[in-house]
């Protein structure tokens, strides 16, 4: 049965908004069109060059703008470049453009050169535009009149183009803010591991969404230090999903709101069975909102490389001993090879065959060469996570509704991070209008 102000977004189909993107490439194809109309150009030509270059350069956001803009600009330059440059040769030695296969060579040369040229100046982005650029100039050749003045006016177009979409990008157009819904991102789609520093271009679009009022919920696999330590500058405002769905924390007051144990009959199953095949493994628990991590069993070099490196952390606790309450395990965790692992998990299955155990095999961020192989209660899982949040929320707001951004398969660049919350803002703050109403499938 579905909650009260549950959207299922998988049952969902819709016409997507009409985005802010859209609005300003077309806002900047009629600004170029008015400019073209005010430089005294008649209407048997078209100004497709600088209408073209603004599209081409209307990206998410004036610092991605403004790199198509680079490139764009730097591609026309060199195409223009070696485009005179076989103009001058060829009103020098008339004799070489009589040959078509002659003159046909030397616009391949030509394109070479207009490739080469983007490799040695570092800018093979604009490698293709600098070839096409360049054919636009000579391709017509003997029949274009006055080469060297279209080359002049394909520059400005091009130069005209790139700063009209620059500084429409710098506007924001008027927006509605959904309060309504809460977005839930991962934070491996954010940062690349545990001990990699969120960027400053992802950090910036993240804090204006929450200083907005956005309501964002950042998932992760990893307990709530990861966010203590990686991601200290970012200003939350909803609580966070940690340890792969087994508990909810808020930020604000270093709280733990719910957590999802393993029982206590299936964690002294698993503990007797792991110390008597001899298994060393991590404990990890919560005891008065802090994360307490025990180690049992002889330390093996990859949990010595893991220990060594985490426990210097302010946040987490690594004890020795006994653990505190056997009500309070949240995970169990082993560290090994790939063999290793496998071996253990298939030593264990008889207990991880159970309804009210998970487990998952995720690489460690420390090294591709070793794996964890972790142990939850069935009911820790980010799904479950997410409902349990939402009937947290309701209480305050009935009307909610939840949302998931997500690439797959993670992080693969800074560009791709910044990617994703701008289809956030898309969501959080549509731009004017969207097509038609919702439907549900029947």
């Amino acid at each position: 049965m579905k909650q009260p102000g549950f959207k299922n977004e998988d049952s969902i189909w819709r016409l997507p908004h009409l985005g802010q993107r859209i609005i300003k490439t077309a806002i900047a194809v009629f600004i170029c069109l008015i400019i073209y109309y005010l430089r005294g150009y008649d209407s048997n030509s078209m100004p497709t060059e600088s209408a073209i270059t603004a599209i081409i350069c209307m990206q998410h956001d004036v610092h991605d703008t403004s790199r198509f803009a680079l490139n764009r600009f730097a591609g026309t330059m060199i195409g223009c470049v070696w485009g005179i440059l076989l103009f001058f040769l060829l009103n020098a030695v008339p004799t070489l453009g009589r040959e078509p296969l002659f003159l046909y060579t030397l616009m391949g040369l030509g394109v070479v050169l207009s490739l080469y040229t983007t490799v040695v100046l570092h800018v093979t982005q604009s490698a293709s535009l600098a070839a096409i650029i360049f054919l636009c100039i000579v391709i017509s050749f003997p029949d274009v009149e006055a080469p060297f003045y279209n080359v002049l006016m394909r520059v400005t177009d091009v130069f005209v183009g790139t700063l009209v979409a620059i500084f429409v990008n710098t506007f924001r157009l008027p927006r509605k803010k959904d309060r309504s819904s809460v977005f839930f991102i991962h934070t491996c789609n954010l940062v690349p591991d545990r001990f990699a520093q969120i960027s400053p271009r992802v950090l910036f679009q993240l804090n204006y969404l929450y200083n907005d009022g956005a309501r964002i919920c950042l998932m992760s696999e990893h307990a709530p230090a990861f966010f203590t330590v990686q991601m200290r500058s970012v200003k939350l405002n909803t609580p966070l999903i940690v340890m792969d769905g087994a508990a909810i924390y808020d930020a604000d007051n270093s709280s733990y709101l719910q957590k999802e144990t393993i029982a206590e009959t299936d964690s002294a199953v698993l503990r007797n069975c792991m110390n008597e095949l001899g298994i060393s493994y991590f404990t990890y628990t919560i005891h008065n909102n802090r994360t307490c991590i025990f180690h049992h069993g002889p330390f093996s070099d990859e949990e010595q490389a893991v220990y060594d490196r985490m426990k210097h952390s302010p946040y987490r606790d690594y004890l020795e001993g006994d653990i505190y309450h056997s009500s309070e395990i949240v995970y169990f965790k082993i560290i090994g090879s790939v063999d290793y692992i496998n071996q253990a998990e298939q030593k264990l299955q008889h207990i991880l065959s159970r309804d009210t155990l998970r487990s998952v095999q995720r690489y460690q961020a420390e090294t591709r060469d070793i794996i964890g192989l972790y142990i939850y209660s069935s009911s820790a899982t980010m799904m479950q996570a997410k409902d349990r949040l939402m009937r947290m929320l309701w209480k305050e707001d009935a009307l909610l509704t939840s949302r998931e951004i997500f690439f797959h398969p993670g992080y693969i660049s800074e560009h791709d991070a910044v990617y994703l919350l701008h289809r956030l803002e898309n969501y959080y703050e549509p731009v004017w209008f969207s097509f038609g109403r919702t439907f549900l499938d029947t």
